[in-house]
């Protein structure tokens, strides 16, 4: 199956081939900052699978477990569409909300549970 996702304004894509290895929804704070949001939702694909295509600004942090990840954002937009967490060398994030159709991508990994908001009423894993 292949799967494209998308920035906000269309100029940045990355095109995912086959099945992700992993679908996880973080609750760390990086996350929350990042998505601007409760928690974020990765999918992570075998890099060799992902095609990108467009301008991209790269940003590079140290997560909360201690491993730099990278993310690769329009600079149009702003929208982060993949990164690539150090954790899980050899795989391309690509963030659950930026997918054309995200039908079946359903989270099987919770990760930082306990930094989950209490009102979060979402699968616990």
């Amino acid at each position: 199956m292949r799967r494209l996702a998308t920035c906000c304004c269309g100029e940045l894509t990355a095109t995912a081939n086959g099945s992700p290895v992993m679908v996880a929804l973080c609750h760390c704070r990086s996350c929350q900052r990042r998505t601007g949001s409760a928690f974020g939702v990765a999918v992570l694909f075998n890099s060799e699978n992902v095609r990108c295509a467009g301008e991209a600004r790269a940003y590079t942090r140290t997560g909360d477990s201690g491993h730099n990840v990278t993310f690769e954002f329009c600079p149009s937009c702003g929208t982060t569409v993949y990164w690539m967490p150090n954790a899980y060398p050899g795989l391309t994030a690509i963030g659950l909300g930026c997918f054309e159709d995200p039908s079946g991508l359903e989270p099987e990994k919770v990760v930082y549970g306990h930094l989950r908001h209490p009102w979060v009423n979402l699968w616990t894993g």
